[in-house]
Formats: structure tokens, sequence, C-alpha cells
């Protein structure tokens, strides 16, 4: 269905930009589920995973709870029992349904959660449409922030089904994608920066149209010492070579965490990796195909990362470190929108490059507040300020992230030993 169109029957006055904005972004969600079956929406293969119908439920009910909820006048809910079953963490809001067992759960209907959706675009329509609205400026907000939430819930519906489809035997085609194999190794060159006071952090009001999340504020200054980043990305071929050099099985080059890890769950290569006939291949969202050993290594976890930047001699970035190298160069590169969900291999230039899109990059830095962080009440601040615990931050974007969804300032976060997000290594070294 064409949200666009059917808002404008609704209403006779052209769509503001906000819903043209909204509708555009629940659309795509609903498209990139278009080449599911029906079978494929209730599954999930681990905790961490979500099914399909689940994502397409939540972000439903993030527009309800915090928007439709408290703003709309004589608002009804669409059902009792949503709220506890599509809550994810929010704590504040009430209880939710224990995240490892959403997938046990064959109602609501894939049917129902669709027409869930479209009755919170249609009372969402409504809301936005009103010019007058006395709380127009918290509404256009946490729109914003929903669309936002959303668009990580379209990476996460590519993450998890990719999961979902190389736990399948049967090794199942999301697209049919053949992108012509990169036959030329790039040298990796070293760019320096040079060290002093820098500022890091969203430029702005978290209130303007320049949207960021809380945890990019506020910008402040940091002491750099000299250093060299790298042009490119590590590359499959390279991660290679540290396999064929036993690195999964040197306790030397690994975090003590990271060793037990590997040695109780048998890690020998990245994610999604297997050696066939004496050759690697891994799954992507077009199937099972042979490793190219030219693009970007992907599926790796910080301790993977760091290991191998051990291993080679150098070491991974800071984010402050990132974000300073990446704040001049435009946010162009292989984003969702390319269409190729895999990242791909780099160019023959000097400069810096695929430091947006491709793959999310680690750093070493802890998922920690900025100096005058200070948390929201309520679930808004629920949303980014109670997990700066135990995580490492990430920088970039992947092939599987909107384009408009990213800025030098993004700080994404995972914990180390997860893999199943399409993460990657860019290495640092001193100066």
């Amino acid at each position: 269905m064409n949200l666009v169109l059917e808002a404008k029957k609704m209403n006779t006055a052209k769509p503001s930009g906000l819903l043209t904005n909204y509708l555009a972004v629940r659309s795509e969600t609903e498209r990139l589920c278009a080449p599911l079956e029906i079978e494929d929406y209730g599954i999930q293969t681990q905790a961490f995973v979500s099914p399909p119908k689940w994502h397409l439920a939540h972000t439903a009910w993030f527009f309800e709870t915090l928007i439709l909820k408290p703003y709309a006048k004589n608002y009804k809910i669409y059902h009792p029992k949503f709220a506890e079953l599509f809550n994810s963490y929010y704590d504040t809001i009430g209880a939710y349904h224990a995240r490892p067992e959403r997938g046990l759960l064959s109602r609501p209907t894939v049917k129902e959660v669709y027409q869930y959706r479209a009755y919170i675009d249609e009372q969402m329509t409504k809301l936005l449409s009103e010019e007058n609205h006395p709380y127009k400026k918290d509404i256009k907000y946490r729109t914003t922030l929903g669309l936002n939430h959303e668009q990580q819930h379209q990476e996460l519906l590519l993450t998890d089904i990719k999961h979902i489809f190389a736990y399948n035997p049967l090794k199942p085609t999301y697209q049919q994608h053949t992108e012509t194999p990169s036959n030329k190794f790039i040298t990796q060159k070293w760019i320096p920066f040079s060290g002093g006071v820098k500022e890091i952090g969203f430029k702005g009001d978290v209130y303007d149209d320049a949207f960021s999340y809380d945890n990019e504020c506020p910008r402040h200054k940091v002491y750099l010492n000299d250093f060299r980043i790298a042009s490119r990305l590590v590359t499959n071929g390279e991660y290679i070579e540290f396999i064929n050099n036993k690195g999964y099985k040197d306790a030397d080059l690994w975090l003590s965490d990271a060793w037990k890890i590997i040695n109780q769950e048998n890690w020998t290569c990245p994610l999604y990796w297997k050696n066939i006939g004496n050759e690697w291949w891994h799954m992507t969202l077009s199937g099972m195909r042979r490793i190219d050993l030219n693009v970007p290594v992907c599926h790796i976890s910080f301790y993977e990362a760091a290991a191998y930047a051990r291993w080679i001699g150098k070491r991974l970035p800071t984010e402050q470190e990132w974000e300073v190298a990446s704040e001049s160069i435009p946010i162009n590169g292989n984003f969702r929108e390319s269409q190729i969900l895999h990242p791909s291999s780099a160019r023959e230039e000097d400069s810096l490059q695929q430091m947006f899109g491709d793959v999310w990059e680690w750093t070493q830095s802890a998922y920690t507040p900025y100096p005058g962080y200070h948390q929201q009440n309520g679930p808004l601040g629920e949303y980014n300020g109670k997990f700066m615990s135990s995580q490492i931050v990430l920088r970039g974007g992947s092939c599987v992230t909107p384009k408009n969804h990213i800025r030098a300032s993004y700080r994404n976060f995972f914990y180390p030993q997860e893999q199943w997000q399409f993460s990657g290594i860019r290495l640092a070294e001193d100066v």
C-alpha cells in the first residue's frame, strides 16, 4: 500500500514534511519484509534475534505508546495485551514479554500485525495533520525519534533475517544479487592526524531538524595524541592470514574473557564462514557465496577485532579518533540504498575511505556517557542511557544502514562477544 497516497486521500492538504517522512519510513519497513514467506515471520534462532513479525509490531508499539497515548485526543488502544507483548525493555512503561521467547508467539498473526501497523499509521496521520496541536513540538521530536528508532529496526530486520536464513540448512536467499567479484588488492595506506584539543559530539539541539540521539551529546573537548588511521577496512584475505597463522589458537592475542569464549564455543573463524573443499564460503543475504578476498571482513566481534589488531601489530581506533578523522569526509558509501546488502571492496585511492557504510567499525572505546551527559527521566532516558555499561562503541554504519540515518557523531554499541551485526575492523596506530 502506498501510504503517502492514502494520506493524501484522508487530507485535502498536502502532507507535511514530517508526515511524508513518517509514511516513507513506515513503508520501507514493510518493503523490506516483502521477500519473506509467511513461515519466515515468526522464527527466532537465538535470544538476541527477534522474529520479523516482532520488529513490525514493536515499531508500531513505539508510536502508539510514546506518542498516540499521551498526545492523541480520545485515542483508543488497538489491543490491551500488545503493550506487554511488544514492549522491548522499557521498565518505566511496564512489564514485557521475555526477549528469548518472542519466537514462541504464534499469535497475533502476521495479518493482524499488519492491521495493527495500518491502524497506527491512520492515527499518526491524523495527529501529525493537526497544525495547532498544543504539544506540536514534543510530538515532532518524539516522531522523529520514532522514525530513527524504526530505521534501527529496519537494519536489525535484515541482520536477523540473515541469521534466520543462515540457520536453515537450505540456506534460503533473501534477494538475488550478483556483485562483480573484485580482483585487485588495494594497498592499505596510513593517514596521519595531528593531536591536540579537539571537539566531538553532535553539533546542535536535539529538537532541531538535524536529529541526534542523546548519547551523542553534549559536544565536548577531548585531547588526542598524534595518530594514524588505516585508509581502508581490513579485508577477508587479510583475516584469512590471521586464521592460517593460528590466530584463534594463540592465547597471547586474546583478552581473558575472549579466550574463554572462543574455547567454550569453539570459534575458529567469523560468523557465517564455512570451509568447503579447502575454500572459504560464507552466508550472505544472497545465499552462500565464495568469499571475496578483497571485500571487508564482516560479522566480527570486538574480541576478534582486538585480537587481529594485536596480531598485526596495530590497534583499534578510539571513538574520539574515529570521529575526528571522519568529520571532514562526506557521508557517502555502500549503504542500504545500494541494494547490495553486503560489504564492497575499497577503491585505489590515497584518501580515507569506507568510513561510512560497508561495516560498522569497532573502536576500542567503552560505551559510557559523555562529560555533562544527563539521562532523561522515563522511557526516553531508557532508550540509550540505561545501556552505558559493558558494551563497546562502533562507528560509521553498514551496508544495511540507510544513508540518512548516519552522521559522524553517531554512536552504536554492542557487547564485545556479538558477531551477528554487520561489523568489521579498521586499524589505527600511534605516531
